[in-house]
Parts: C-alpha cells; sequence; structure tokens
C-alpha cells in the first residue's frame, strides 16, 4: 500500500524557520549544560571530556534531522581533533555523510520531476538504499544503460529554501554582534560564506565546478576527479562516474601502513594547493567524507559544490608568499598581505610580527626534512596564538575572499593530523611549489 505523502514528507529536512531555530535553541541548551558538567568535574580536579558521548548522539541526531547549515557546522565539528576525543570525534563524524535519509519514494519523485522518469527507466540499476546522506542531498548507486557505474546525488526537496533559512537565522546573530562594534563587523564575511553555501543547493553549476576542477588537477595524475553525466543531471539531480574505494574516514580507521599514510597525505596536499596555485580554485569543503582513497591507490575527490574560485590578485600574492616559504626566503610581510587584500589598523611592525607568527606555525612542515603530522599542534598553536591576542588581531581585517580560503586549509590541516603521518613533507611543498 502506497505511503501517505503528508508521511513522507514528515521524515524529510525540518523546515519552518522558527521550528528549526527552536530545535537548535533546545540542542543548545542541552550542550551547554554537558559543557557545565565538564566544567565542574575540572574544578575537582578531574579531566573530563568537552563533549561526552550522549551529548554527541544527541547533536548527530537533532543535526542530521535538521540538515542544510546545521548540519555542515556539525561536520566541521566532527573534523577538530584538539577538543574531541576519537570516540566522540567518531560519533559526530556519522554527520559527514550518514544522515538520516529520505524515503525512497521521495527520491523517486525528485528524479521524475527533474528527468522526466523513474528511477527504473532512466537506469539500468537503481539501489534504493543510499551510499550517502548528507547536508543537502543524498547519493544512490546506479548503473547506466551502457553499463557504466554511477553514483546519483539527489538533492532534498525544499532544501533551498531551507538553508536560506537557516542563514538568515545566523544572519541576525552576525548583525547584532557586528553593531556591538565596528571591530566586530563580520558582515561581509558572513556574506561570502552565505552566497557560496546558496550556490551549492544548484547542482547543474557544480557539474560545471567538477568539469572545470578535473582540468585544473590534469597536472597531478594521483587525483581522480569524477566526470559529469550531464544527460542525467540537472538543478537537483547530479550524475558523476562512480569511484571506487573508500572514503578518507573510513580508510583511516583501517589501520593503514606509515608509506600508505604518507601517500595520501601529500595526495591531499596536492590536491588543496595544486589546484588553488596553478588555477586559483579550490576544494572549499575538506571534510573526510569528501576525499576518497581509490583501489588504484589514487586519491579520490567528491562534492564540487564548494569549490571557491579566487581573484587573481589573491591567488599571485599568496603565490609568490607561499614560494619566499618553500624557499625559506625573507618577505615583505604588510606588503605581501596588503596585496592579499588584508587591511590593518596597527602599526605595520606590530601587524607585522602577528602575522609573521602565524606564517611562523602554519609552515613549520615545509621548514623540516621530517614532520610528524600524528603530534602536529599547528591547528592548537594557531587557536591559541588568535586567542592570545584577539584585540589586536580584530584590527586586522583579511579580504571577504579569505574565508573560504581559511575555511580549506583549516580543514587540510585538521585532515592532516587524522591522517597521523610522518616523514619529508618539505620535499612535498616543494614538489608544489614545482607546479607553478
Amino acid at each position: 500500500m502506497p505511503s501517505d505523502p503528508s508521511d513522507l514528507d514528515d521524515k524529510l529536512p525540518t523546515q519552518g524557520r522558527f521550528t528549526r531555530f527552536r530545535k537548535l535553541a533546545g540542542l543548545s541548551a542541552q550542550l551547554g549544560a554537558d559543557v557545565l558538567k565538564s566544567g565542574a568535574k575540572r574544578l575537582v580536579g578531574q579531566e573530563p571530556e568537552l563533549l561526552s558521548r550522549a551529548a554527541a548522539e544527541k547533536l548527530v541526531t537533532t543535526l542530521g534531522e535538521l540538515k542544510g547549515a546545521a548540519m555542515k557546522l556539525g561536520q566541521v565539528v566532527s573534523m577538530d581533533t584538539e577538543f574531541l576525543s576519537p570516540e566522540v570525534r567518531q560519533v559526530i563524524a556519522r554527520l559527514q555523510n550518514e544522515a538520516p535519509p529520505m524515503p525512497y519514494e521521495v527520491v523517486a519523485r525528485v528524479l521524475r520531476e527533474e528527468l522526466g522518469d523513474s528511477p527504473e527507466a532512466l537506469f539500468r540499476e537503481f539501489d534504493k538504499t543510499p551510499l550517502a546522506a548528507a547536508s543537502l542531498g543524498q547519493v544512490h548507486r546506479a548503473v547506466l544503460q551502457d553499463g557504466r557505474p554511477v553514483a546519483v546525488k539527489v538533492q532534498y526537496p525544499g532544501i533551498a529554501a531551507t538553508l536560506s533559512g537557516d542563514m538568515d537565522n545566523l544572519g541576525l546573530v552576525v548583525n547584532t554582534l557586528s553593531k556591538a562594534s565596528r571591530l566586530t563587523d563580520g558582515t561581509a564575511y558572513f556574506q561570502e560564506l552565505r552566497e557560496e553555501m546558496l550556490l551549492e543547493t544548484d547542482y547543474l553549476r557544480e557539474a560545471g565546478l567538477c568539469t572545470a576542477f578535473a582540468r585544473g588537477v590534469a597536472r597531478l595524475p594521483e587525483l581522480e576527479v569524477p566526470a559529469v553525466i550531464s544527460e542525467r543531471t540537472t538543478r537537483r539531480v547530479l550524475t558523476l562516474e562512480l569511484l571506487q574505494g573508500r572514503t578518507l574516514k573510513d580508510w583511516v580507521v583501517s589501520e593503514p601502513s606509515a608509506e600508505e599514510r604518507f601517500r595520501v597525505a601529500r595526495q591531499l596536499i596536492l590536491a588543496i594547493y595544486g589546484p588553488f596555485f596553478t588555477v586559483g580554485e579550490m576544494h572549499a569543503d575538506p571534510h573526510p567524507g569528501n576525499f576518497m582513497v581509490l583501489e588504484d591507490g589514487r586519491l579520490g575527490l567528491l562534492d564540487f559544490g564548494s569549490i571557491k574560485r579566487f581573484s587573481p590578485h589573491f591567488v599571485d600574492a599568496n603565490r609568490r608568499m607561499f614560494l619566499h616559504a618553500v624557499r625559506l626566503e625573507s618577505m615583505d610581510v604588510m606588503g605581501l598581505s596588503r596585496e592579499v587584500g588584508f587591511t590593518s589598523e596597527l602599526p605595520d611592525a606590530e601587524a607585522s610580527e602577528l602575522i609573521q607568527e602565524v606564517l611562523h606555525i602554519a609552515g613549520r612542515p615545509m621548514r623540516a626534512t621530517s614532520y610528524d603530522y600524528a603530534t602536529c599542534s599547528i591547528t592548537r598553536d594557531m587557536k591559541l596564538h588568535f586567542a592570545r591576542n584577539a584585540a589586536r588581531f580584530l584590527k586586522i581585517r583579511p579580504p571577504a575572499e579569505a574565508v573560504m580560503f581559511f575555511r580549506s586549509t583549516g580543514g587540510l590541516a585538521q585532515n592532516l593530523r587524522l591522517i597521523g603521518a610522518r616523514g619529508d613533507f618539505r620535499s612535498v611543498f616543494q614538489e608544489v611549489a614545482a607546479l607553478l
């Protein structure tokens, strides 16, 4: 007996700005209570987890149901290797591609609306159980009529409006904070993030970015970008060649050898910095569910909705800064920072000292012939540096497009820590420099 359509809609991401805001407010209250308990334990000399397993399960359940921007935030949290235990991080990592799926009947409905026929007519085979369910849509394995295996990403109905509402709710918070002081005005950065996220709901755009990104990594044969199947792609359905392998988050718990860890870490560095420095494009959503260790040893890249195209002057100034760092040369820190687009209200000497320390922390793997990412403290030390100098850093403002750059490079650092490889990473960054 067919399901009642209203029952199916109940299983879709929660809609309505107020309802979603209320759910997030309830989650915040529960997590806040968990943090207070941790603080109480710390006062009596115990070393509690920042987040308990129970709280993590609640976080995953709520954000998984909400999907959209809320789930994307959870994906960012899941990558923090500094403050979450491996057990809790493993729970939250489910948000990377294991959210509660939408019913198959809804999937079939979207395919019929977008492509004009049922999954059974459009494909020789179509698995009803999804391979992955993420923040904006879910992926199903299928086989084309000519026998090629493909991955079909189907967008959740109404998710574009839901994502827009999430960002509007967050925008109210940003606007309130920005009005408190000119120094805390984050509206330009929020607007950049908002525009990039809303663009991710257009799968035709993503298909174009995927094809362009494949050209951008053509000089890096160890990287694989799936081909777009344009005749099965619309604004809400994206069909790509199916890559065979394990996502990074699944591969990393399989106890890979030291040699394998170094190989994949090297490939990740090439995947992030290679396209940026050569064609000005960067994968700006680098959580472990978006990379795949393929059966042939190459690194597959997934999810191209957040590919960021940077302005030429931003890329050029960063390229020269990178080359100076790899070659261990002195550089005009403030001159290059201004070329990137930074502005500063501090004296040049003071601003230069702060930025130089950022570059010094981030550049540790470039200076050592043997670097161990398993004990890497770059993310922690960067956070401490910003915390200790917060008032002064508020007077140094990066350009809006830097938001996506920091999102990508920060995610790379966390992925490298997760892999825990050790080796001559200076030679890897020299390899990137040789591409320029």
